[in-house]
């Protein structure tokens, strides 16, 4: 099945395969692209007001249009200041999403994986890290440095003798591209009971 460059800006899949309840199911895909492509393109050249760029846009600009630029917000790829729109800059949205800010990632984050749940944990950083578009070598490091800053490592419970020989262990994570969100929220539950 081929993989396209732009999630859905609904479901995120990167497939034809939309969840059940999507709103663009069944949109072809080149204008799922073509959306975000509009988008892109426009605020490359420069930082843009949101009004000029539905103007800006080949074509109509109508809800595809406006799930893009909202996903492309979300995913943190766009930033919106004094109601003007500009892309990140690679470095800067490296910066941003170093740190994940959203439940459940964010418990995961700050508060690091407990025994009985460091495999989803572990899991569901890699999967993020994939799905907002770092390379490997910079999700290694991340997930390397989280595990030891969180405590998690410090507090035991892992098969492998370090960090980096559980991320390496863990890459067909990254590489298969699955998804976080399951994992996320299994971890989350039991990092919460275990600091209730």
């Amino acid at each position: 099945m081929p993989q396209f460059d732009y999630p859905c800006p609904d479901c995120r899949a990167t497939n034809s395969l939309h969840d059940a309840d999507c709103e663009f199911e069944g949109t072809p895909w080149p204008e799922v692209e073509k959306a975000y492509t509009d988008i892109v393109a426009r605020l490359t050249a420069a930082p843009t007001e949101e009004s000029e760029l539905y103007d800006a846009v080949d074509g109509e600009w109508g809800a595809l249009h406006r799930a893009a630029l909202e996903r492309l917000k979300r995913d943190e790829r766009v930033t919106e200041g004094n109601d003007v729109l500009r892309l990140r800059t690679s470095e800067e949205f490296r910066e941003e999403v170093s740190e994940p800010t959203r439940e459940p990632m964010r418990t995961i984050y700050r508060n690091g994986s407990v025994p009985g749940c460091h495999d989803n944990a572990v899991f569901a950083m890699i999967a993020w890290y994939e799905m907002v578009g770092l390379s490997w070598s910079e999700t290694r490091e991340n997930v390397i440095e989280w595990l030891r800053d969180s405590g998690a490592w410090a507090r035991g419970g892992f098969e492998e003798p370090s960090p980096e020989a559980l991320v390496d262990a863990k890459r067909h994570v990254y590489e298969a591209g699955y998804g976080w969100k399951e994992k996320a929220e299994a971890a989350k539950r039991v990092i919460d009971r275990h600091r209730g």
